[in-house]
């Protein structure tokens, strides 16, 4: 007998790993007057993982990445960075994947992923007005400043162009993913 649960977990430790990988290669400032504010790919895994696995799952996928990313790659923003992806990942998976689990189509994983980015561009508003003002030393006059033309625009260009990715391989990467052994009935394998 399959232990399905067993092969979930290994798929949800291949995109995981993968999510790390991505945000080792793929890492870029999108507005020059704000070079700490990098684009990444971690979140294209997260919600392939969500669409395959539902909310809770992609849940627990964004924090087991955001703590190694937290500890790896991204260490200069310590914890605070690890508490803000999780939060803001998570705002947008447990849309997202509620949506999908739900509404099971092309045009509900669009809604999905639409209504998911507004979610976590929504959540860094507050976010950077308590964690970068109270923790990062940075004044509430210059986050309120860089609101609307930096801070939401970013959120909404990161979390967008990983809501497109992931629209475009999802199919084939959870067709991947899917692949399993067949057993024929005489086969000793």
């Amino acid at each position: 007998m399959r232990n399905t649960k067993a092969e979930q977990l290994v798929q949800m430790a291949i995109l995981a790993a993968l999510s790390i990988v991505l945000v080792y290669l793929v890492r870029f400032p999108i507005f020059p007057s704000a070079p700490f504010l990098e684009y990444d790919m971690a979140d294209v895994p997260i919600l392939i993982g969500t669409f395959l696995y539902g909310p809770v799952s992609g849940l627990a996928l964004t924090v087991v990445v955001s703590v190694i990313q937290g500890l790896t790659v991204s260490a200069q923003s310590g914890w605070i960075g690890i508490v803000m992806h999780i939060i803001a990942t998570g705002a947008l998976v447990l849309v997202a994947g509620t949506i999908y689990t739900y509404k099971r189509t092309r045009t509900g994983a669009v809604i999905a992923l639409i209504l998911g980015t507004i979610a976590m561009t929504l959540t860094m508003i507050p976010l950077n007005l308590f964690f970068t003002v109270r923790f990062m030393g940075v004044s509430r006059d210059i986050v309120v400043s860089m609101l609307v033309p930096i801070i939401i625009p970013f959120n909404l260009i990161k979390a967008g162009a990983n809501s497109i990715i992931t629209f475009l391989v999802y199919k084939s990467v959870g067709r991947i993913l899917r692949v399993e052994m067949v057993k024929r009935p005489n086969s000793k394998i």
